[in-house]
């Protein structure tokens, strides 16, 4: 036991013993007398300049290092300069392996970064050439000895405790003279005490940083309380409250306000992360979420909420200094919200119970989104959408500018419709309702869409609705897979009424009727000329128990008769509609034109039959219409359908822009009524041929009459006789 208490005592008096060398070497040295040596070394092994301006002291309890006024040259240039630099650490704390640093100041640091025309950086010149890439292999070698010998070290708890840390008055210059940008950190400050693993502790962060192009400032302030086990494998953030002030040219001159406020933990060994009240604001914009996450990898597992709060996009919109969104209806975009579930298996972000606001619309669905695939799922069902309201306003004049911003658009480049590589990486199923939609005037109701996208093959399997007392389905596919995308479209369209559907789209009343329409055409092409260029395929339409209006083609028709019975018309009410009956056709699709050349319909007393052509370029028709006389067609003496006129066609003829003015495309064609007379000539001549025969057959039936009566007469007698 006495050789036991002698070795400690011993050990007890050389611990004592190199405590007091070391005060006394403290004590005795002074190491400002050693600055040039210091200098000088510094400047040996790097391109810098050492300048010690300040006093250099040390402590020895607590163990300490202290410069004042230190700068660093580089090439004449300041590089990096601090006013005062102190680093105490509790000399028992090394003794008992326990690290414990007691302060920690850094004042006034101010360091400038810079990058030449060339693009190099001034920091890539501090080693000589000629040492920094064997320092470089060093640095290489050394941290794969640390790694090995990490690997090796069975990860030991770290166990130290900070008691202040104070960074204050630091700022930092960046330079960049290849591209012109500037940015600067400054007034950057760090305040944290008694910074224990495995307990909490306060920090507090606030910094200014500016940048040039564009011209951006933002002043931030951070405090929250932290936490990390002596692993270092789990932290935790809470009482987060951190604000950020911006201004500049972003935001329109304006100052904007963000923050983040909320709680974070996150263990890395374990692979979970948690949200918790954690909030995040955006001048008038507001979210909110509570998330776990299980799984860093590629197939984490989410848990949680997310919602929008209501907002103004106009408010929104304003206070960031951004150009407002002009709509026809000022009163919209002013209450927008989202609010969603979120979970899934690994791998999958499932939304759930997700609810989207628009003023006064609601989607209400789900949707899911595959990270393995990016694949997108929705489905989504929204009660009633004015989407006019949306529109922007129309200014006065707009439609007399009209031809001259179409001409415009019409010379300026032509962009691809489709980003072909983009929608070859979709993978979409989505479905959409929605109970009623008004766009362009239009009311329809009922809608369903359904659109699939898989290996750049996208397709619209359903689009339907009711419209105008009708129906309407349709379905597109186009195929992307090639650089010049194939279109195909079929739709079908059921008794939709026309003319209250043309007067809400186009304000246009010339045709009314019950419309049937088939529609099955192809094209190629990513841009609008090339798809119109291109088109190929058929329309076939009917429109049922229908009217001109606006145009009475009766009227049209009793002028001509009128001229072949060389009489006046007396009839001035003639009415502004032609009705008729079952209105048939078929348009081939060749390019921008459209082709018919079976049009028919029943009117009273006549037969409308017609063909001509469609430019849909140009907005043109070019119509030959015939109005064939089979019956009595008005009550009017001068248009009396004798056996002259009968089943003769009065022609009339559709041309001009459909586009401008509807109502007078159509008139009674001159030029073609020769073609008329002719007939009604051979009419004529036909019924002058019959007239002769008839007389003939009658004159011949009389002479016999009157031969036979002469026989009968005398046999008459005789037998009387």
């Amino acid at each position: 036991m006495k050789a036991v208490r002698y070795v400690l005592i011993g050990i007890v008096a050389l611990i004592v013993l190199a405590v007091a060398a070391v005060a006394i070497a403290m004590a005795v040295i002074n190491p400002n007398d050693y600055k040039p040596q210091i200098e000088q070394a510094v400047e040996d092994a790097t391109n810098l300049d050492l300048i010690l301006e300040g006093d250099i002291g040390w402590s020895f309890i607590p163990l300490g290092l202290e410069l004042n006024s230190v700068e660093a040259t580089l090439e004449g240039d300041r590089f990096v300069a601090l006013e005062q630099l102190v680093a105490q650490i509790d000399f028992w704390s090394l003794i008992a392996m326990s690290p414990r640093v007691n302060t920690f100041v850094l004042d006034g640091l101010d360091a400038r970064l810079e990058v030449d025309e060339q693009g190099n950086g001034n920091w890539t010149r501090i080693m000589p050439e000629d040492t920094a890439g064997a320092a470089t292999e060093e640095s290489a070698g050394t941290q794969d000895e640390q790694a090995q010998e990490g690997e090796g070290a069975g990860g030991e708890p770290l166990n130290f405790n900070v008691e202040n840390v104070q960074i204050s008055n630091a700022q930092v210059h960046y330079t960049d003279k290849s591209t012109g940008q500037s940015v600067t950190l400054e007034n950057f400050t760090v305040n944290a005490s008694n910074i224990t693993l495995g307990s909490e502790f306060p920090l507090e962060i606030g910094f200014r940083v500016a940048t040039t192009q564009p011209t951006f400032e933002v002043n931030g302030s951070i405090s929250a309380r932290l936490a990390a086990n002596e692993a270092l494998n789990e932290f935790a953030v809470s009482s987060l409250n951190a604000v950020f002030d911006m201004t500049g040219e972003p935001f329109g001159g304006k100052e904007v306000t963000a923050e983040l406020g909320g709680s974070a933990r996150a263990n890395l060994e374990n692979e979970t992360a948690t949200l918790s009240g954690f909030t995040a604001s955006l001048a008038n914009l507001n979210l909110s979420t509570d998330l776990d996450v299980s799984g860093f990898g590629n197939k984490p597992t989410l848990s949680g909420k997310i919602s929008i709060a209501e907002f103004s996009l106009k408010d929104l919109l304003n206070n960031l200094g951004q150009p407002a969104v002009e709509t026809s209806d000022a009163d919209v975009l002013e209450a927008i919200a989202f609010s969603t579930g979120i979970g899934g298996p690994a791998g999958k972000v499932e939304l759930t119970n997700l609810t989207i606001k628009l003023d006064d619309t609601t989607f209400n669905g789900s949707g899911s989104y595959n990270l393995a695939d990016s694949g997108i799922v929705f489905n989504l069902q929204g009660d009633q959408l004015n989407a006019d309201r949306y529109l922007p306003p129309k200014a006065e004049g707009e439609a007399e500018e009209a031809p001259t911003n179409q001409e415009t658009a019409a010379t300026g480049p032509e962009g691809d419709l489709l980003p072909l590589e983009t929608l070859r990486s979709l993978l979409l199923d989505i479905d959409l309702g929605l109970g009623q939609l008004i766009v362009s005037n239009l009311t329809i109701n009922e809608i369903k869409a359904s659109t699939t996208a898989k290996n750049g093959l996208l397709k619209i399997d359903e689009f339907s609705g009711k419209l105008y007392e009708g129906s309407f389905g349709a379905n597109v596919t186009i195929d992307a897979r090639s650089d010049n995308p194939k279109w195909t479209v079929a739709s079908d369209v059921t008794n939709v009424q026309t003319l209250p559907l043309l007067t809400d789209l186009a304000e246009v009343d010339m045709l009314g009727g019950g419309a049937n329409l088939k529609v099955n055409a192809t094209t190629t092409g990513n841009r609008i000329s090339s798809l119109r260029s291109n088109a190929d395929g058929q329309i076939s339409f009917n429109l049922a128990e229908g009217e001109f209006r606006r145009m009475n083609l009766t009227r049209m028709a009793c002028q001509g008769i009128a001229l072949v019975n060389q009489e006046d018309l007396t009839t001035t009410d003639w009415g502004t509609s032609t009705p008729f009956n079952d209105m048939r056709g078929t348009l081939d699709i060749n390019g921008n034109t459209l082709n018919n050349t079976d049009l028919v319909a029943a009117l009273a007393g006549m037969r409308l039959e017609g063909n001509g052509t469609v430019d849909m370029a140009q907005s043109q028709l070019d119509y030959e219409v015939g109005l064939r006389i089979v019956g009595e067609i008005h009550r009017d003496e001068a248009c009396r359908v004798t056996e002259y006129v009968e089943n003769a066609v009065i022609p009339v003829e559709c041309r001009g822009n459909f586009a401008e003015d509807p109502a007078g495309l159509c008139s009674f064609d001159g030029s073609r009524f020769r073609d008329t007379l002719k007939t009604i000539a051979e009419n004529a001549a036909k019924a002058k041929a019959r007239e002769e025969v008839d007389k003939a057959k009658a004159k011949a039936e009389e002479k016999v009459k009157e031969k036979v009566q002469e026989q009968l007469g005398d046999k008459l007698k005789g037998l009387f006789n």
